[in-house]
């Protein structure tokens, strides 16, 4: 039987805010407990864009995630700590399917799902989860091209070439990346001429170009001084309006100052998820502690 890749258009599109407020006692009939208890999961339900579950991935023999459970909101910025090598970079790139490009990779079991769809079902095509999940890398890789073209480049492949809309989406796209007005008056110059903090804010703005859902970032300020590094995180801020973003890092202080939750990871385990001022200033496992207080790692 020959299968047809769904378009992740065809996803669910993303639910209503809603909002509700309740009060309770310890007089509150069962009942109304009940209710109550499922008003609380529905809303986060209603809020969870990404859900892993018990997830195990391989590199060929090597086990390299074990039993992942992870619940991602909407319009929130997560940041995944760890020391090198326990597999938060692995994960990021499970979440748009990058790591089949690696001969070897597999699945133990569990899944990942975006909106209720599984991203590893056969009927979902890989490019299509691509444009919906887009990803800046470690090292910033404009493309040996004018500023404009690299902007342009995504839509192009998908068969847009009016002017006046390749226009309206560079424009829009280097001043959400917070870029338009350093490069205005030179977009036909190479993006390869840009200072490093430049070039990575201009793969950022090629991202957002093709109005994806997620933006992941795997450790995106690491080769930048500490001026540029404050643009991005900056930048950080401001898309997180519009997109749901998780980002690697291995510095403490920017997890804590651009994410809303963190998840600490250590040899292939999550071992702790919570909102960031928990992970700083109360974590529950003593290993997050050591680790946020630079004990080990």
């Amino acid at each position: 039987m020959v299968t047809r890749a769904m378009p992740l258009s065809a996803l669910p599109p993303p639910a209503a805010t809603r909002s509700s407020s309740m009060e309770t006692t310890s007089a509150t009939p069962a009942s109304r407990q009940f209710q109550v208890a499922s008003a609380s999961d529905a809303a986060d339900r209603a809020n969870t864009l990404i859900e892993i579950t018990d997830f195990d991935f391989y590199y060929g023999a090597k086990q390299a995630l074990f039993d992942i459970n992870l619940k991602l909101d909407d319009k929130r910025v997560t940041a995944f700590i760890g020391p090198s090598g326990c597999g938060k970079s692995t994960l990021l790139r499970c979440l748009n399917r990058m790591n089949d490009l690696i001969d070897g990779t597999r699945i133990g079991r569990g899944g990942i799902k975006i909106r209720d769809v599984d991203i590893y079902q056969r009927d979902v095509e890989p490019i299509e989860l691509r444009k919906r999940v887009g990803m800046v890398f470690q090292k910033s890789n404009p493309f040996p091209k004018s500023i404009y073209e690299n902007i342009a480049y995504g839509l192009r492949i998908q068969g847009i070439n009016n002017k006046v809309r390749l226009d309206e989406v560079v424009e829009r796209s280097l001043r959400g990346a917070a870029l338009w007005d350093e490069v205005k008056d030179r977009l036909h110059e190479s993006g390869l001429g840009l200072s490093g903090g430049q070039q990575q804010r201009l793969c950022i703005a090629r991202t957002i170009a093709v109005q994806p859902e997620i933006i992941l970032m795997d450790e995106p300020c690491s080769a930048l001084d500490p001026i540029a590094t404050a643009k991005v995180e900056e930048l950080i801020h401001e898309l997180k309006k519009q997109f749901t973003i998780i980002i690697v890092t291995h510095s403490m202080q920017q997890a804590a100052r651009c994410s809303d939750k963190t998840a600490f990871f250590y040899m292939g385990k999550l071992i702790e998820y919570a909102d960031t001022r928990t992970i700083f200033m109360n974590p529950s496992n003593p290993q997050t502690e050591a680790y946020v207080s630079g004990r080990f790692g």
